[in-house]
């Protein structure tokens, strides 16, 4: 069918031109570079896109290439093979196309001890150590009517969280932790995108803010998946984070654009109520109220905690966490208040 085509085709353009002449079909190679040459339709071999056909030299033709038959194709081209491996997850198996040369980072990711690396969302290179000699009681006074109206809407939002998680101990304070690092994450995501887009409308730089901000998004993200390994949530707070995910981004977003001034200071008060949860999270645990259970792997992995780490250990990693967010905003905040843009002042280095 191919070489009817073909036969067709260059019939026509003989036709079409009015000449009888030999014909000379030159095949260029995008692999080997080198041009062969073919006399006859017997054999019609054809190794990159375009096929040039040259008529007495007059002029040339480019026309898209079908399908090919040549046998030296089929030798240099390297076979198809999908390689099934097993997921993470315990969810089945993966198939893996070798074809394009890509395998995943944790096929030749190993930890320290040798043994093999098991997470796909984040490398060892992303882990960090949570600097727990942070100060936890700094507090931003408001000095203006924008710190006053982002101090109030904070406060605000507190108090239907407080009526909502008013069930048992463990979920008072687990399922509220795991439910506010879905809203946490959307911050410092929001923030990163309208910088990105920023920067590349203005085409200018952003002085680091875009990595940290997003970086911000990632690590709330994963108190989130460390959380998900300790209170796993029921259908309607499945359901409220849906409802509550989708409003507060849309506010966000909206505040960012018309002030980022206001929107970091919100983020700013918004992490020193989740240092103070936390810490009600850490007395409980401290008083028997709620069990020290072993930490999760995923939280001893990314925070590089030892093997007999529990659960108090990774709360307080989480709460590090948080103050580092609460002076970054409050720092970004502060440096619009001065009139400045955020890259103006490089962004703090090493925070999470």
């Amino acid at each position: 069918m191919s070489q009817l085509v073909a036969k067709t085709g260059l019939r026509a353009l003989l036709v079409r031109g009015g000449v009888n002449c030999n014909m000379l079909v030159r095949c260029v190679s995008t692999v080997t570079k080198k041009p062969m040459l073919v006399h006859s339709f017997g054999d019609f071999s054809i190794r990159s896109k375009y096929v040039q056909v040259t008529l007495l030299g007059s002029f040339n033709l480019k026309y898209r290439r079908v399908c090919s038959s040549s046998e030296m194709e089929k030798k240099d081209e390297k076979p198809r093979i999908d390689t099934v491996k097993k997921d993470q997850n315990g969810g089945g198996s993966v198939a893996v196309p070798s074809y394009w040369g890509i395998e995943t980072a944790k096929m030749k990711i190993a930890r320290k001890d040798g043994s093999k690396w098991p997470w796909n969302s984040f490398m060892p290179w992303e882990t960090h150590q949570a600097d727990l000699s942070i100060d936890l009681k700094k507090h931003y006074v408001p000095k203006n009517v924008t710190d006053k109206i982002a101090y109030v809407i904070v406060k605000l939002l507190r108090f239907p969280t407080d009526i909502f998680f008013q069930a048992c101990l463990y979920r008072r304070y687990g399922c509220r932790a795991m439910m506010l690092e879905t809203v946490a994450a959307v911050p410092g995501m929001v923030g990163g995108m309208l910088l990105h887009l920023k920067s590349i409308r203005r085409f200018e730089h952003s002085g680091g803010w875009i990595k940290a901000l997003l970086e911000e998004a990632e690590n709330e993200r994963m108190h989130l998946m460390t959380m998900m390994e300790l209170v796993q949530p029921k259908w309607y707070e499945r359901l409220l984070v849906i409802l509550v995910q989708g409003v507060f981004f849309s506010s966000f977003f909206t505040c960012y654009v018309v002030s980022p001034r206001l929107a970091h200071r919100i983020v700013g008060y918004l992490e020193e109520e989740s240092i103070h949860s936390y810490t009600e999270f850490l007395k409980d645990i401290d008083d028997g109220k709620i069990e020290n259970v072993k930490a999760p792997a995923i939280a001893i992995d990314y925070w590089r905690l030892p093997e007999d780490a529990t659960l108090r250990d990774v709360v307080t990693v989480i709460r590090a966490d948080e103050a580092h967010h609460r002076d970054v905003n409050h720092f970004a905040s502060d440096i619009r208040s001065q009139g400045k843009e955020l890259r103006e002042a490089a962004a703090p280095i090493g925070y999470h």
